[in-house]
């Protein structure tokens, strides 16, 4: 196996903490950048060089012939991840095998569902600057939806996880955002199954190390206290709205630009 030479830029959220668990898991040495997106680190050049839609996480690391590789996008990473490391198959199973294509299936039942419906629930639902219900309602129900699948998925099997006889990339991919339930709206009690499940993962000394990199993982404490928990929405509201008015700046002065050197050019 090669050496690894791995760089993780993350944050404390569901989708950076992926990575650090599954590094965790295959016991790989890796050094971390803790990434304030709150102050929009991401957005700054040297990280768009790494991933250029400036998003949380990506990871580099050093192919064979020295060339230095870029990631971005959690399911890319992590893809890669086993593909390259996990030639014991800890968290994986061998390409080619139905157990392979099946994790692959829920990877991006993550990816394009669980990931993208339950953070508009969380943005709807906690950082919108005005409540409308529709958009709450819409988006926390298609999440309940997708949980519903997961559930179903659980209950079916003997093992206790989503794909075959073991833990793997499709597992480790989803506990993230099924820890953060109750502050998307949603009552994990409503999927004993997947509920289970949770517990289940967080025994593993790999999701207990990884979920506190790069910050402490500390949702399930805020969720139990209503106080903490108004304080971190506020606080995340400010700087999320502060971030979206700027890019909206920015994009706005872009297209002045590019009218005005399209005026001249016609000149």
């Amino acid at each position: 196996m090669s050496i690894p030479n791995i760089n993780l830029y993350t944050a404390q959220t569901p989708n950076g903490i992926k990575v650090s668990i599954l590094l965790e898991e295959l016991g790989l040495p890796y050094k971390v950048h803790n990434i304030d997106i709150s102050c929009n680190t991401q957005k700054e050049q040297w990280f768009l060089d790494i991933n250029p839609n400036g998003r949380i996480p990506a990871m580099t690391d050093t192919l064979n012939d020295g060339k230095t590789l870029r990631l971005f996008e959690s399911g890319s990473i992590m893809q890669y991840l086993v593909e390259r490391y996990d030639s014991h198959h800890k968290v994986s199973y061998p390409a080619g095998t139905w157990e392979h294509y099946e994790v692959n299936s829920w990877l991006f039942f993550m990816n394009a569902g669980v990931g993208p419906m339950q953070g508009q629930a969380n943005h709807f639902g906690r950082l919108a600057p005005e409540q409308i219900q529709y958009a709450i309602d819409r988006y926390i129900n298609e999440t309940r939806r997708l949980y519903g699948v997961l559930d179903k998925q659980l209950a079916a099997s003997t093992s206790g996880y989503l794909v075959g006889n073991k833990c793997t990339i499709a597992d480790i991919a989803h506990w993230g955002w099924v820890a953060y339930a109750g502050w998307s709206g949603i009552d994990i009690d409503e999927f004993p199954n997947l509920r289970e499940w949770e517990k289940r993962m967080l025994v593993r000394p790999g999701v207990e190390k990884g979920r506190h990199i790069p910050e402490p993982h500390t949702v399930k404490e805020r969720l139990k206290n209503p106080k903490l928990l108004q304080e971190h929405a506020a606080k995340s509201r400010e700087w999320v709205q502060a971030s979206m008015r700027e890019e909206a700046e920015k994009l706005k002065n872009q297209r002045q630009l590019a009218n005005s050197e399209e005026i001249t050019r016609a000149l």
